[in-house]
């Protein structure tokens, strides 16, 4: 199908500045028809790049992912001022209407990913003799890894969604929702293609770009949301085999723009400050305390602060302060003020010290986004292997992410006494009780993915006992209503096919 002259918009891609080295600093493209532009190998890779755009957090309201997977959850509130952002504090209380703009946004941003895979993939179709073959596998192989996770994303969002595989004409986009498992049978599909097409790493300026590793660790997560315990844990096991990631002595370096596209991030949403226009991760200034010129949102809960695990001396699972700002510890170098928020918490994960980016550019911080990293690849295959009736071999993997997060006290001199371990922190599991393992496994999650933006994901897939337990607090939630976001009015008006 020829695509309409205005139909290939591939523009928000990074203007090019002097010393950036992220692959996606190129210029931007506008339009033009496939046919006049995929006629290169520089153009065919600044199609591609246009692809990763919607993963950014370079505005932290039109990509809510936070407010969707983790303030509707027991591990955050909305925070900030009553009012404030009154669609996201819906979502917090459970007021979930079509025209939510939180709903709206995440929708609009993923299909437009979905999108701009499409156009590169019906851009080059394998008689594309104007490109190389090396660089068409390369690119292909990341649209379908792109656009894999768009329509993951999509899926456990939203459950039931339109499915659409090429540049559609506006008839073709009346299209029905089509059942959530034949969605996650495309992600599967074309996390299979991916991973047969894309390399095993990148080096230089394209560090950042999906690889193989990506592909299969994506497949895992898919097959652990679709309860193929059997296929999941074998192909979480897949991940760990290929020998290309581990996890960091120091469970926070995976929060530290100085450590970022480390040995553990497997797939990371790439951000630089300083360029014009912004293509810096504004999450920074959305999270950080008012007083350090931030907007105060996102506040954890007393909830997730107690899911941590404590030794008989008092003695903290280290993750808690390495991703929770709270009252006696230091917050970036500075005392933390429990005034600074409602709950008496903010959120670390994914903010930068004063040092590094200063108030007067708070909302162009340089620390990347973990879409996937190993410590989820080792809780995927401990959660699998214990529900396909495995728990032995669940154990190794889970027990990997207990002694990384308590031997930080080994690598990491800013902890109190560091250089030992406290005695009784976070000793190995040991149960292969199913039921028993299967709960210890679930805190494990909490923690090690605290404000990772998965909490409500995993509280609904969990099932309903689990959801009204945790959500109890909560108590407009009703699980069968709620489970999955309701598609946008937006959508509604336009596509007539739902």
């Amino acid at each position: 199908m020829k695509i309409p002259p205005a139909a290939l918009l591939l523009g928000g891609l990074l203007l090019a500045t002097a010393g950036c080295k992220s692959f996606l600093d190129q210029p931007v493209l506008g339009q033009y028809e496939a046919g006049q532009f995929f006629t290169s190998d520089t153009n065919a890779i600044l199609a591609v790049n246009a692809a990763y755009v919607p993963l950014s957090f370079r505005d932290a309201s039109s990509n809510a992912l936070w407010v969707l997977g983790d303030v509707a959850s027991d591990d955050a509130v909305k925070g900030s001022n009553p009012g404030d952002q009154a669609d996201f504090e819906n979502i917090d209380i459970f007021n979930i209407t079509p025209i939510n703009s939180a709903v709206e946004a995440q929708w609009r941003r993923y299909y437009d990913g979905v999108f701009k895979c499409n156009v590169v993939l019906d851009g080059l179709p394998a008689g594309n003799a104007s490109v190389s073959a090396a660089v068409r596998q390369q690119v292909v192989g990341q649209a379908q890894f792109l656009r894999a996770y768009y329509y993951f994303q999509l899926a456990t969002l939203y459950g039931n969604v339109p499915l659409r595989l090429k540049v559609e004409t506006p008839a073709e986009l009346q299209s029905p929702a089509l059942p959530q498992a034949r969605i996650y049978a495309q992600v599967e599909a074309d996390c299979q293609a991916a991973l047969a097409a894309l390399p095993a790493t990148w080096t230089g300026a394209d560090v950042g770009r999906a690889t193989k590793g990506a592909a299969l660790a994506l497949l895992a997560k898919t097959y652990l949301y679709e309860q193929k315990w059997a296929l999941a844990a074998q192909t979480a096991q897949a991940v760990e085999a290929l020998g290309t990631y581990r996890l960091l002595p120091v469970f926070a370096d995976n929060f530290r723009a100085a450590t970022k596209n480390n040995a553990e991030a497997i797939f990371s949403v790439q951000h630089t400050a300083g360029l014009s226009p912004n293509q810096g991760n504004n999450l920074n200034q959305w999270f950080a305390p008012r007083p350090q010129n931030g907007y105060g949102f996102f506040f954890p809960t007393q909830s997730l602060v107690d899911n941590f695990e404590r030794t008989a001396a008092g003695v903290v699972d280290p993750r808690l302060d390495y991703s929770v700002g709270r009252a006696g510890q230091s917050f970036f170098g500075v005392p933390f003020d429990a005034t600074w928020s409602a709950t008496g918490y903010v959120s670390k994960k994914h903010l930068q010290p004063l040092t590094e980016i200063p108030t007067t550019t708070k909302g162009d911080g340089n620390l990347n986004f973990q879409a996937l990293r190993y410590a989820e690849v080792l809780l995927i295959d401990a959660e699998a292997s214990n529900e396909a009736g495995k728990s032995a071999d669940a154990l190794t993997a889970l027990n990997q992410v207990r002694k990384r997060a308590r031997e930080s006290y080994l690598y990491d001199p800013s902890l109190p006494a560091s250089g030992t371990v406290p005695t009784g922190l976070l000793p190995d599991v040991t149960t292969t009780d199913q039921n028993l393992l299967r709960d210890l496994i679930r805190r494990e999650r909490r923690a090690e993915m605290a404000l990772e933006f998965q909490r409500f994901f995993d509280v609904v897939r969990y099932g309903q006992a689990y959801a009204q337990q945790a959500l109890a607090d909560r108590p407009n939630f009703n699980y069968a209503r709620h489970r999955f976001y309701p598609i946008p009015q937006s959508e509604r008006d336009t596509n007539k096919g739902l």
